[in-house]
């Protein structure tokens, strides 16, 4: 038991060291424009790289039927991310609908 928290605790530091480190050195470098926006598409990219799988693959093939509750809500939050610019509503939305479609059994 002791052996998993001295792991969690390293890797908690090591995460933070590195974290801190590239805003420690940003902050001291000049970054090239070209950079900066090279790292604007980094958060899209890596949230469409880890919610996209989830929406569209069920048992590791792709599923684009109307019976894949998670696209079909999928596609309910974008609706209502496009419409309301609303994150925290987006959610809200998307996981009620969800649950909706669930219960439906659709």
């Amino acid at each position: 038991m002791n052996n998993i928290w001295l792991v969690m605790i390293a890797g908690g530091l090591i995460t933070f060291g590195m974290r801190f480190s590239l805003i420690y050195l940003f902050g001291r470098f000049e970054v090239p424009e070209t950079m900066r926006r090279a790292l604007h598409y980094v958060p899209p990219a890596v949230l469409s790289a880890i919610i996209f799988p989830e929406l569209l693959l069920l048992d590791g093939t792709l599923d684009l039927s109307m019976e894949n509750t998670r696209m079909l809500a999928g596609m309910v939050a974008i609706i209502t991310a496009w419409v309301s610019r609303n994150t925290l509503f987006t959610i809200l939305v998307g996981m009620a609908a969800l649950f909706l479609l669930n219960w439906l059994g659709l």
